[in-house]
């Protein structure tokens, strides 16, 4: 299981080898919180537009020596990255891959034994369809799970400085097995990511008069599946054996549930959807917490400049808190909908005092 990792004080310098969009985003937060960051990316023009939003302020060619080099490198660069810099440096090392068992082991067939208790593994639950320096962010990783994957021969000290690293950036510092993690996130990350996809995908050849159909529910659905397609490929691949499993478990569903539309057995359907309605609640709330119940109040909004901004204001001036909120624009509509989500002991008092200083609402 996971647990909770304290963290302790992280020291610098620090060299963040890949001035993407993760690799730009933990110099910002290391650079907020006044940690002296170098930069090193294979492409000079990364480098420059990074350095020049602040996250670093080493030149790339200073001879000190780092207490902590970054990995944030593609999937398939990663292990021979990290390789080269546990011989090159004296440093603890870690990357931010989203796979943590394959890199170990490529990792460990490449260095000593004694190197290698210097590399401890992580990953920052935190991204963007975007990517790029120019994406990038300080607070991209504040409140977000940050997975601390050490190997059974691993440093404490080392454990300790990825730990305090993951605490710098905002993050919460969660201790993972490697294996534990990527079963974790084939779960959570690459099978959510991959059934987009197959759902995104069957929308290319429809007629147009299909998609003017289109409303929140399947934007939801596919929103993800505009994630990058080469970084996706190899993030699969690295993961192949969690997520093959995970899909077998999928088309047996599907299966059942073909078989019960062919047999029009609404028991059966009821009870696929049934677990999908349980999936969802177990899915942890805010801050970590249980799952609120939510209800949904939906406003009809003018497309003007500041109306968002008033519905808000009124919301908090009527002393309910909006747990979420979204936005839907469909052709033809000439005003915006904002999905607002709320405790639903909530929802009868938001419905009539957002009616009282004229919204249009509707459940």
């Amino acid at each position: 299981m996971p647990s909770s990792s304290p963290a302790g004080t992280l020291s610098g310098p620090v060299l963040v080898v890949g001035a993407g969009l993760l690799g730009t985003s933990i110099g910002l937060a290391l650079r907020r919180r006044g940690v002296d960051v170098a930069l090193a990316d294979l492409s000079p023009e990364n480098v420059r537009i990074a350095t020049g939003l602040g996250a670093a302020n080493v030149k790339p060619d200073d001879r000190t020596e780092p207490a902590l080099v970054v990995v944030a490198v593609p999937p398939d660069a990663l292990a021979p990255v990290v390789a080269e810099a546990l011989r090159d440096t004296d440093a603890v090392v870690t990357d931010v891959g989203s796979v943590k068992a394959a890199p170990y082991t490529a990792v460990a067939d490449a260095v000593t034994a004694a190197q290698l208790t210097r590399y401890v593994g992580s990953h920052p639950m935190a991204g963007s369809e975007r990517s790029g320096p120019l994406a990038a962010s300080a607070t991209l990783f504040d409140g977000r799970p940050w997975a601390v994957t050490a190997h059974g021969t691993a440093d404490p000290a080392a454990v300790a400085q990825v730990t305090a690293l993951a605490a710098a950036c905002g993050a919460t510092p969660l201790a993972f097995s490697p294996e534990e993690h990527d079963a974790a996130v084939a779960r959570t990350s690459h099978l959510p990511h991959l059934l987009a996809a197959l759902v995104a995908g069957r929308l290319t050849d429809a007629p147009r008069s299909h998609l003017a159909l289109s409303g929140q529910g399947v934007r939801d659905v596919t929103r993800i599946a505009a994630g990058d397609p080469a970084l996706w490929q190899q993030i699969i691949a690295g993961n192949t054996a969690a997520i093959t499993a995970l899909l077998h478990e999928v088309r047996d569903d599907v299966d059942t549930l073909l078989l019960a539309l062919d047999r029009d057995d609404r028991d059966a359907v009821a009870a696929l959807l049934d677990r999908g309605v349980a999936g969802t609640a177990v899915i942890p709330g805010k801050h970590g917490g249980p799952a609120v119940v939510e209800t949904s109040v939906f406003v009809a909004v003018p497309d003007h400049p500041g109306e968002l901004a008033r519905l808000l204001a009124d919301a908090g001036e009527i002393g309910v808190n909006i747990e979420d909120l979204r936005i839907d624009h469909d052709p033809g509509r000439p005003v915006g909908l904002v999905e607002l989500f709320v405790a639903a002991d909530s929802v009868e008092h938001l419905l009539g005092s957002l009616e009282e200083r004229g919204w249009t609402t509707h459940r």
